[in-house]
C-alpha cells in the first residue's frame, strides 16, 4: 500500500437540512460518519430556522442546485455510502431518485425526516408519495421512528409498518422506539428475506435534538468503512445510545449527542 492509499478514507455522501444548533441535520451527519472512520460530503437540501427548542422555517433549496450539487462532488469521487436525511419537498424528492438512478449500485440510506424533534411537521402529502413510489424502492435501509413508519403506511404495529415498507421495495427497515411510552427503547430490524431482530436501549431522561440523524449516519459510516450491515446497524445503536447518554446542553431545550469519537464507544 502506497501513502496515497493510506490518505484515503471511505466516503458517505449525507444529503440533509442544515441545523444551525448543531444538534441534528448535516452537522450530526458528519460528526457520526467521522466517528465510525469515513468521511462526510454533504449536499444541503433545506435550510433551516431553528434551534434546539424547534424549528421555526424551513428553505427548501432549489432542485437544480441540488444535482449541480451532486455532481460536482461525484466528478471528483463516487461516495461508498450515500445517506438521504431531511429531504424538503416533493420536487427535491424526485430529483434525489433521478440522481440515485444514475448510481443504482450505491447503497442507500434513509432516515425519512417527517417531523422534528420537537414534533413539527416537515413532510406534505406529496413528499410522503414520492418517498413510497421513487425513493423507498431504493434503499438499502430505511430508519424510521414508529410514528414515521407508521405515517408511511398507514398501519399501526410495528410487524405491519416494516411488511408495508418492504412490499415497497426496501431491503431492510430498522424501526426505532425512540417515541414509545416504554421503560425500555426497542429497535426492530426487519428484512426483505425474513430475518427479524430486537434491540433493547434503557430508556435514558431527558429530550435529544438529532438522535435520528446520529444513528442513520452511523450505520452509514460504518457500513462505507466495510462493516456488514447487520453489525454495522448493532454498532450504530451502541454508538448512538452512549451519545446521548453524555449529551450536553448547547440552549434552553433538547440535549445535543455527544458524538465525539475520542468519547464514545464505536
Amino acid at each position: 500500500m502506497n501513502n496515497q492509499d493510506n490518505l484515503t478514507r471511505p466516503l458517505v455522501l449525507c444529503l440533509g437540512g442544515h441545523d444551525p444548533s448543531g444538534g441534528a441535520g448535516i452537522l450530526a451527519d458528519a460528526e457520526a460518519v467521522a466517528a465510525a472512520g469515513a468521511f462526510a460530503i454533504t449536499v444541503i437540501t433545506a435550510l433551516t430556522e431553528q434551534n434546539t427548542c424547534g424549528l421555526r422555517q424551513l428553505h427548501s433549496q432549489p432542485p437544480a442546485q441540488i444535482a449541480a450539487h451532486w455532481r460536482t462532488l461525484l466528478a471528483d469521487r463516487a461516495p461508498a455510502v450515500l445517506k438521504i436525511g431531511l429531504i424538503g419537498s416533493a420536487a427535491i424528492a424526485d430529483t434525489i431518485s433521478e440522481l440515485c438512478a444514475e448510481l443504482p449500485t450505491l447503497p442507500v440510506i434513509l432516515d425519512p425526516v417527517l417531523a422534528t424533534g420537537a414534533g413539527q411537521t416537515v413532510a406534505d402529502a406529496a413528499l410522503l408519495q414520492q418517498l413510497r413510489e421513487r425513493l423507498i424502492p431504493r434503499c438499502l435501509l430505511i430508519t424510521p421512528n414508529v410514528p414515521e413508519a407508521q405515517l408511511l403506511t398507514g398501519a399501526q404495529l410495528p410487524d405491519d409498518c416494516a411488511e408495508h415498507l418492504l412490499a415497497l421495495g426496501a431491503r431492510w427497515v430498522l424501526i426505532t422506539g425512540t417515541h414509545d411510552d416504554t421503560a425500555q427503547v426497542t429497535n426492530r430490524l426487519y428484512g426483505a428475506d425474513g430475518t427479524r431482530q430486537d434491540w433493547n436501549w434503557p430508556r435514558l431522561p431527558g429530550e435529544y435534538h438529532g438522535s435520528g440523524c446520529t444513528l442513520t449516519s452511523a450505520i452509514a459510516g460504518r457500513l462505507a468503512m466495510g462493516m456488514p450491515l447487520l453489525d454495522a446497524i448493532a454498532a450504530a445503536q451502541n454508538f448512538t445510545w452512549h451519545s446521548l447518554q453524555r449529551a450536553f446542553r448547547t440552549g434552553r431545550c433538547q440535549l445535543t449527542p455527544n458524538r465525539s469519537s475520542l468519547e464514545l464507544p464505536q
